[in-house]
C-alpha cells in the first residue's frame, strides 16, 4: 500500500514506520519535528519503501493536498499531534489547532481521495478506572486537560466521517506507551525518565503521592496494534483500546527501576487537576477484532529500554 504516516518521526511513529516498511509498504512521513526528530528515522533514509520524509505541518492544507495528489495514498496513519498535557494546559490553542483542526484537515483530504484513516487517540480521554476488569471502550470519558478535550473532539470528527460519508476510519486508544526512542527529558515518559536518572545516579522524583497507577504498553506491541488496525475492516467505525492489562503504581514502578541504586523522592505535582488516579486497560475488543495481544512483559520492556538508553546518545 501507499501510506501517509503523520508524526512518523516521533517515538511511536518511528516504530510504526519500521513495522510498515518491514511489511513491504511504501510510506511518506509527514512531521513538523515539534515532538519528533529526524534522527529517529535515520536508519530508514535509504530504505526503498520510504518514498519521502516531509518536514511540514498538518495545518498546511496546500501541502496536504499536494501530497495526496502526488502519492495516491491507500491509508493514512494519523499520529501527528501535540501530546504534552502540561503544554496543553499552558497553551491550549496550539494543542487544539494541532489535535482537532489538524485532524479535520487530514479527514478532508482522506474524504476527497477515499483514504482510510487510523486515528491515534489516547487513554488520557478516560475517567479513572473503577473496575478491576479494566477500562473498556464503553468506560466514561473525562477531558481533564485541553489535550484530552482536543483528542475527544478529533475522535468525534473521525467517527462522523465514517457515519456521514462511509469513510473507513478507526479510533485507537493505546495506553501509556514506553520503550526505545522515547525522550528521556521533561517531554518523555515516566519509564524513560526514571531509567535515565537511575543510570545517571540521580534520584527519581515522583509527582504527588505516587499512588496513581498506569498500564504501561511496550512500544513494539503498540506499533503492531496501530498497524494492524489499518489492515482490518473489522474495526472500521470503532474505538479500540490497547494495553498490557496490568497496572502499576508510580511508587512501585520507581522501586522496580531504582532497585537500591538511587533514592526516590516525592515532589509537588505540576498538574494535579489533570491526574488520572487509576488507568488499567481492557483490550478484549482488540483481541476479538484484531487478534492482538501484548507480547512483552513490563519487566522485559524495562530491560530492553534500559539497554537502549545505555547504548545510544539519542536521548
Amino acid at each position: 500500500m501507499n501510506v501517509l504516516l503523520t508524526g512518523g518521526a516521533g517515538f511511536i511513529g518511528r516504530w510504526v514506520a519500521k513495522r510498515l516498511l518491514d511489511d513491504g509498504h511504501n510510506i511518506v512521513i509527514l512531521d513538523d519535528l515539534s515532538n519528533g526528530r529526524e534522527a529517529n528515522i535515520a536508519e530508514f533514509r535509504e530504505h526503498p519503501g520510504l518514498k519521502a520524509f516531509v518536514q511540514g505541518t498538518i495545518l498546511d492544507e496546500k501541502l496536504l493536498g499536494s501530497l495526496f495528489l502526488e502519492y495516491a495514498f491507500d491509508i493514512c496513519y494519523h499520529l501527528g499531534a501535540s501530546i504534552n498535557v502540561q503544554d496543553s494546559i499552558d497553551d491550549p490553542r496550539t494543542t487544539y489547532n494541532n489535535d482537532s483542526t489538524g485532524t479535520f484537515f487530514i479527514l478532508e483530504q482522506c474524504r476527497q481521495h477515499h483514504v482510510k484513516v487510523v486515528f491515534m487517540s489516547t487513554c488520557m480521554v478516560y475517567d479513572h478506572c473503577t473496575d478491576e476488569g479494566g477500562i473498556t471502550e464503553l468506560h466514561p470519558i473525562k477531558p481533564a486537560s485541553p489535550y484530552a478535550g482536543s483528542k475527544i473532539a478529533a475522535e468525534n470528527m473521525v467517527l462522523s466521517y465514517f457515519y456521514a460519508y462511509g469513510l473507513p476510519t478507526v479510533v485507537i486508544r493505546p495506553f501509556n506507551t514506553y520503550g526505545p526512542f522515547q525522550k528521556t527529558g521533561g517531554e518523555g515518559g515516566v519509564v524513560a525518565i526514571f531509567l535515565k536518572n537511575k543510570l545517571a545516579g540521580k534520584a527519581l522524583n515522583i509527582y504527588g503521592e505516587g499512588t496513581q497507577t498506569r498500564d504501561l504498553l511496550y512500544v513494539e506491541d503498540c506499533a503492531r496494534f496501530v498497524v494492524e488496525a489499518g489492515y482490518s475492516d473489522q474495526v472500521n467505525g470503532e474505538i479500540v483500546n490497547a494495553g498490557l492489562g496490568r497496572d502499576i503504581s508510580i511508587n512501585d514502578l520507581a522501586r522496580l527501576i531504582a532497585g537500591n541504586k538511587v533514592p526516590i523522592y516525592h515532589v509537588e505535582h505540576i498538574h494535579p487537576q489533570s491526574e488520572i488516579q487509576k488507568l488499567l486497560c481492557n483490550s478484549d475488543k482488540a483481541s476479538k477484532l484484531l487478534g492482538w495481544e501484548p507480547q512483552v512483559t513490563l519487566e522485559e520492556g524495562i530491560r530492553r529500554t534500559q539497554q537502549w538508553i545505555e547504548s545510544t546518545d539519542l536521548i
